[in-house]
């Protein structure tokens, strides 16, 4: 085995290292973009039940109730 032999084979080691560590990092960045859609439809729907109960409220109490609930929202 010459030394030739020896580089050719390290750099086929270093590209396949390369490729595996390119795969890894391309599974990550999707499962990273899966996990933020996830949390956008789950910020859609906390406003959604905010909304219907609200409704309800106002259905079942009246705005006078609507407006208690209201007060008790603290603002950041």
């Amino acid at each position: 085995m010459t030394q030739d032999d020896n580089l050719t084979e390290a750099s086929k080691k270093s590209e396949s290292e390369r490729t595996r560590i390119e795969r890894f990092a391309q599974w990550l960045m999707t499962r990273e973009e899966r996990r933020s859609e996830k949390e956008t439809n789950l910020d859609t729907l906390v406003k959604l039940n905010v909304l219907v109960s609200f409704l309800t409220l106002a259905m079942v109490g009246g705005v006078d109730a609507v407006r208690a609930a209201v007060m008790f929202i603290p603002y950041f």
